[in-house]
């Protein structure tokens, strides 16, 4: 219904900003992804998306049109609401995300705060094949990554580490360098274990 919202940015929190469009104020949600791209200028343009409910309506506000379709592909996951969503936005940047979900990474899914082992699931499997297709990813690639992180994963439990720890510590060098290699999972491992 309303798709951006362009004027002179009145307010400005980590979770919500006050754009002033022609004499009218637009509270609107947003995420710390979309609040860490907001410039220190004046003048905003947000793209929007305008939850209707029986009780309220919700403007929710995005820099990049990528984070707003990824917000609305997380919405029609049974079981995650608009905070839910919002929260996911704010914990990792859209492309991790997309990334995860590609590769079926439910651990990282669940690593965000409301989101369960259920849901994790439930978000790959309605959302994998819509991102593949929306996001045209590479499955090749999304593939590699998997095998570095269980060529990795095993090697370190041959080590001797307990395959719980060890999948942590790779899954968060994997979101901070998606493209590592084998050794540098386990070298980067192997210090943080």
């Amino acid at each position: 219904m309303i798709a951006h919202i362009q004027g002179r940015l009145v307010e400005k929190t980590p979770t919500e900003v006050v754009i002033d469009c022609n004499g009218v104020g637009y509270h609107i949600n947003i995420s710390l992804h979309t609040f860490s791209l907001i410039p220190d200028s004046e003048s905003l343009k947000l793209y929007t998306f305008l939850q209707v409910k029986e009780d309220s309506h919700s403007l929710f506000g995005f820099v990049e049109k990528q984070e707003r379709e990824l917000f609305k592909l997380l919405l029609s996951v049974s079981g995650v609401g608009a905070s839910t969503a919002r929260t996911m936005l704010s914990s990792l940047a859209p492309a991790q995300i997309i990334q995860a979900i590609a590769a079926n990474d439910v651990a990282t899914i669940q690593s965000m705060k409301g989101i369960g082992a259920k849901t994790a699931q439930r978000i790959i499997l309605d959302l994998k094949e819509k991102v593949l297709k929306v996001y045209n990813l590479d499955e090749v690639s999304v593939v590699e990554s998997n095998t570095n992180k269980d060529e990795a994963l095993s090697a370190l439990e041959v080590l001797g580490f307990a395959r719980k720890a060890a999948e942590k510590v790779i899954d968060k060098i994997i979101r901070e360098t998606p493209n590592a290699t084998v050794e540098n999972l386990i070298k980067q491992a192997l210090k943080n274990l």
